[in-house]
């Protein structure tokens, strides 16, 4: 009798270990995306969204220049669609003025990656980049079409 009950704790034991490690195997991953406030910039909010949800946002200024934030990546997705939008204000020429920046791509298997949010060209253009990994992000040119202007 000591035997089946030994038996039977056993199983027990071995089938809850490999439900944790079943659980643990589905989390979501995450990655880290890094805003960093430009030399001309006087302000940045930025939000990303990744498949249309919104899913963070970054408020940049004088008094902060730099954000890092972790992502959570969607339960059992590893190539996902982002959006990034901002508004950016810049001095030129010793005046005020503010872009509405935005795009879109995907990101594939960013999990544990550091993502960089870019403004470029002359900031009209704003996206993702892995410096360490040009694979993981790749964007369209061109406005995102979640980005709405913000209504706040």
């Amino acid at each position: 009798m000591k035997s089946k009950r030994a038996f039977f704790f056993s199983a027990l034991l071995l089938g809850s270990t490999l439900h944790t490690a079943q659980a643990q195997s589905e989390l979501p991953g995450t990655f880290s995306v890094t805003d960093e406030r430009a030399s001309e910039e006087i302000s940045e909010v930025s939000r990303l969204y990744l498949d249309g949800n919104l899913v963070a946002t970054f408020r940049l200024g004088l008094s902060k220049s730099r954000e890092t934030r972790t992502i959570p990546l969607p339960a059992g997705r590893y190539d996902v669609d982002y959006a990034l939008c901002g508004e950016i204000t810049i001095m030129h020429n010793g005046r005020q003025e503010t872009h509405q920046v935005s795009s879109e791509g995907q990101l594939h298997h960013p999990e544990g990656h550091i993502l960089d949010a870019v403004g470029s060209n002359n900031f009209t253009d704003f996206f993702l980049v892995d410096y360490n990994d040009s694979s993981v992000a790749t964007h369209r040119h061109g406005r995102a079409t979640v980005c709405a202007a913000p209504s706040s």
